[in-house]
C-alpha cells in the first residue's frame, strides 16, 4: 500500500511539472489549430482572429515587455530580436499559456495559445485585449 502512495505522489508530482518548456520555436507566423484555446493576429478565422496591434513610433521591445508583465501571471521565458515570449500562469490550476509577441515593421504580431486542454473559455482572447488596452494607454500602440 506505501509503494502505491509512494507511486501516485510520484506521479502527481511529474504531472505538475510538465507544463514547463525548455525550448520552444516562434509560432508567430503560424495560425492557431483547431482547438478554442489560441487567438492570433495571423489568423483569419473569425474565431481565432485578432485585429491588428499598430506600433507607434516610440515602441520598442523592451517597452512592450514592460507592458506585458504587468498582465496577471506573466513572466519573460525568451526575448531575442525582435520576439518576445510570455509564460502566463493561472493562479489556481497553475495551466500556463504562452502570449508570443513579435515585431514585424510597424505592427507587433501577437498569439496567445494554451499548452494543454481544448477549450480556454476565452482567456487568451481576453488576455489579448488586456494587453490592447495596456499598449494603448501606454502609447506603443495606435
Amino acid at each position: 500500500m506505501k509503494k502505491a502512495a509512494l507511486l501516485s505522489i510520484a506521479m502527481l508530482g511529474l504531472t505538475a511539472c510538465s507544463q514547463g518548456v525548455q525550448t520552444m520555436t516562434d509560432r508567430t507566423a503560424s495560425p492557431c489549430g483547431d482547438k478554442p484555446n489560441c487567438v492570433s493576429t495571423q489568423d483569419n478565422r473569425e474565431k481565432y482572429q485578432l485585429a491588428p496591434f499598430t506600433l507607434t513610433a516610440n515602441a520598442s521591445l523592451d517597452n512592450i515587455e514592460e507592458v506585458a508583465l504587468k498582465l496577471p501571471g506573466a513572466k519573460t521565458a525568451v526575448k531575442e530580436g525582435g520576439y518576445l515570449r510570455i509564460e502566463c500562469t493561472s493562479r489556481i490550476m497553475r495551466f500556463v499559456d504562452d502570449l508570443e509577441l513579435k515585431i514585424d515593421g510597424r505592427t507587433l504580431v501577437v498569439r496567445s495559445e494554451s499548452r494543454v486542454g481544448y477549450s480556454d473559455f476565452g482567456v487568451n482572447r481576453k488576455r489579448a485585449d488586456q494587453l490592447r488596452e495596456q499598449l494603448k494607454q501606454s502609447g506603443l500602440i495606435e
